[in-house]
Order: C-alpha cells, then sequence, then structure tokens
C-alpha cells in the first residue's frame, strides 16, 4: 500500500526530508515524477494515465503535507519500514487503504523511480 498523511497532520515536515522517493511535499506545492528520481519521458501513473515525467502536477492536498501514491514505495528498496511514518510525532503517515501494492509492485516501482 502507499501511505497516506492524514488530516491530523500539523505540518511540522519531518516526513519530507526522509522520503527517499521524494514522494513528500508540502500542502499547495505542485510535483512532478521526475523530481528526486531517475525517471524521464513518458510515465504511466497507478490511474493509467501517461504524463510526461517533468509535467508538473498539481497538489494533492493545499493545507497539508501529502504524499504522491505514485512515487512511494513505502520505502521498499531502501528501509525496513516506511521513514515517513518512523519520524511523524503525530502518527499520521498511515497506510492508505485505497491503494493496495504487494511487495514486488513496489519494489518494481522502485526501480522505476531510481534505475
Amino acid at each position: 500500500m502507499a501511505i497516506i498523511i492524514t488530516d491530523e497532520c500539523i505540518n511540522c515536515g519531518a516526513c519530507e526530508p526522509e522520503c527517499p522517493n521524494n514522494a513528500i511535499y508540502e500542502g499547495g506545492d505542485n510535483w512532478a515524477v521526475s523530481e528526486g528520481t531517475k525517471v524521464s519521458g513518458e510515465f504511466i501513473r497507478l490511474n493509467g494515465d501517461k504524463v510526461d515525467a517533468s509535467d508538473t502536477l498539481e497538489a494533492i492536498s493545499e493545507e497539508f503535507y501529502y504524499i504522491v501514491p505514485d512515487k512511494c514505495t513505502e520505502c521498499k528498496g531502501f528501509h525496513d519500514e516506511p521513514q515517513c511514518a518512523s519520524v511523524c510525532p503525530v502518527d499520521c503517515c498511515v497506510d492508505d487503504p485505497d491503494i493496495v501494492e504487494t511487495e514486488e509492485e513496489l519494489l518494481h516501482k522502485q526501480s522505476l523511480l531510481h534505475n
């Protein structure tokens, strides 16, 4: 599963620098697949949409930090546990029940983002 940040987020920013995929953004900040990854050219998002990796995409949240599910690998391939959850002082980085991915799928995504 991808990790989400709940609306209990206090906007402390502790999670953002811990993400090895650069999947965490401050509320209101736009994002791109290419930021913090080696992806270039066409990228197929989890919803099936095709985008250019350098395209600027709209913020998922305007109010608090958010995690881009297309870039979240639960830190698989880097760490034993999601680093955002391990540093969050209010425990608002939790599994997203709407996006269930196997460890194999997460490792494949990690490979796509960084190889």
